[in-house]
């Protein structure tokens, strides 16, 4: 069966950090682009990090450009979200998934999505 796990959420305070990790078994996470995604109450989910397969080559979204870096561990079948400078209007619930070919598909061509983890932000 295949299947991705979130983990790593949690309450912080503004400014702070977490890790969040993306688990993946049944497939092989480095044949496939591995986004992180987040939706907030009342909003669209949206792609704000993603980690392609061939070259490794990463994109982020706007707004955590500089806070957030993606990462990989092959022998740990893991991708990994650092968040640093949390801010509130990074809270969330945060997804991982995976696409065959390319971090540049839209969301909802993103396949085996996790549960989602809660990141909240707030003093």
């Amino acid at each position: 069966q295949l299947q991705l796990v979130e983990s790593g959420g949690g309450l912080v305070q503004p400014g702070g950090s977490l890790r969040l990790s993306c688990a993946a078994s049944g497939f092989t996470l480095d044949y496939y682009a591995i986004g992180w995604f987040r939706q907030a109450p009342g909003k669209e989910r949206e792609k704000i990090s993603c980690m392609n397969n061939n070259d490794g080559s990463t994109y982020y979204t706007d707004s955590v450009k500089g806070r957030f870096t993606i990462s990989r561990d092959a022998a740990k079948n893991t991708v990994y979200l650092q968040m640093n400078s949390l801010k509130p209007e990074d809270t969330a619930v945060y997804y991982c998934a995976a696409h065959a070919s390319s971090c540049t598909r839209p969301v909802g061509k993103f396949a085996y999505w996790g549960q989602g983890t809660q990141v909240t932000v707030s003093s």
